[in-house]
């Protein structure tokens, strides 16, 4: 942030105490399991069913799903090329084996690519549209244009997981994955890319799995093989999907983040204060602050004069005070 004006002297131990993980969570008001009935939005299943078996089509969604009988798997992203939806859509597309056991529901972006002025967006709009009509998607996908309501987010979840269903969230790359504790904190068996954040929240085989976005085929085999072992285990997904709970639970809630954040902040208040934590890297700062800063601002103010001015005659006002010497304190 201050090209030419420092210079590194040593670099950042990432290993050092002072440096802790906090990790957020989902607002459990809006986002909770999807078996406790009694805090269903039942208000909103029929206008999700519409949203997602419905035959309404663009500009809302394109694609009708054929066998509304199917487990769904379901993702919710930005359409850009990192969040990889289309990715995704190619590799069930090229998986026969995939598209016999699951529909797809793709939530993201726009419809029409004459309604964004994000090129990378529009791009993958076209992308999208070429893919569906490529691998005839026609019955087997719906792609439904972004939600951004949270509340019917979180019972959107839930009615995936009262399919059976699973999220899966094929990001290159992910910074935290916010939509991954989401899904997991409903209950939805969750699937998510390796790289990034998603690889700490999930546990691989206990609370989620870990797929690779840049190993498409490998990717649709896991998500396929969770599912074949469904079928022939029905407490299969019941399982994984206590087992993200039970992670959720442990690690990611806002309960948890405020205890932490409370905790560390006292014990790096008393770190501080007792070691000598940070306190070369703060004098380094303010010796550069002085030299940039402040000593061409000392070297304006007036010495001080030492013989003292000459009063009118006949006037009783004192002379003016002189400013000091300024002092140097570096």
């Amino acid at each position: 942030t201050m090209p030419d004006l420092y210079r590194v002297v040593e670099g950042i131990d990432v290993y050092d105490p002072k440096f802790n993980i906090v990790s957020p969570g989902a607002d459990q008001d809006i986002y909770f399991p999807y078996d406790a009935a009694e805090r269903r939005l039942t208000s909103l299943h029929p206008e999700l069913k519409e949203l997602v078996y419905g035959s309404a089509e663009a500009p809302l969604a394109v694609g009708v799903l054929a066998d509304p009988s199917k487990p769904l798997l379901f993702t919710m992203a930005r359409l850009d090329r990192v969040k990889n939806l289309t990715g995704l859509v190619e590799w069930y597309a090229k998986s026969e084996r995939l598209r016999k056991l699951v529909s797809l529901v793709v939530v993201g972006g726009v419809i029409d690519p004459e309604d964004t002025g994000d090129r990378e967006e529009r791009a993958e709009c076209e992308k999208m549209h070429a893919l569906m009509e490529q691998y005839k998607l026609q019955g087997d996908m719906r792609w439904i244009v972004a939600q951004k309501n949270r509340v019917r987010n979180g019972e959107l979840y839930r009615m995936i997981a009262d399919s059976k269903g699973a999220f899966v969230q094929p990001a290159l790359y992910e910074a935290f994955g916010l939509t991954v504790v989401e899904a997991m904190t409903c209950g939805l068996p969750t699937f998510a890319t390796c790289n990034g954040g998603p690889s700490e929240i999930i546990k691989h085989g206990k609370s989620g799995f870990h797929i690779d976005p840049y190993h498409g085929a490998a990717a649709a085999n896991i998500i396929a093989d969770f599912f074949d072992k469904c079928a022939k285990d029905p407490g299969y997904w019941q399982r994984i999907s206590k087992g993200g709970l039970e992670r959720i639970y442990s690690r990611y809630t806002w309960e948890i983040y405020a205890k932490r954040l409370l905790t560390l902040s006292s014990v790096y208040s008393f770190w501080k204060r007792v070691s000598n934590l940070d306190r070369a890297e703060t004098k380094r700062y303010l010796e550069m602050l002085y030299v940039l800063r402040m000593r061409p601002l000392i070297e304006k103010v007036p010495l001080t004069v030492d013989d003292p001015e000459p009063t009118e005659a006949g006037s009783n006002i004192p002379p003016s005070p002189k400013s000091p010497l300024p002092r140097h304190f570096f």
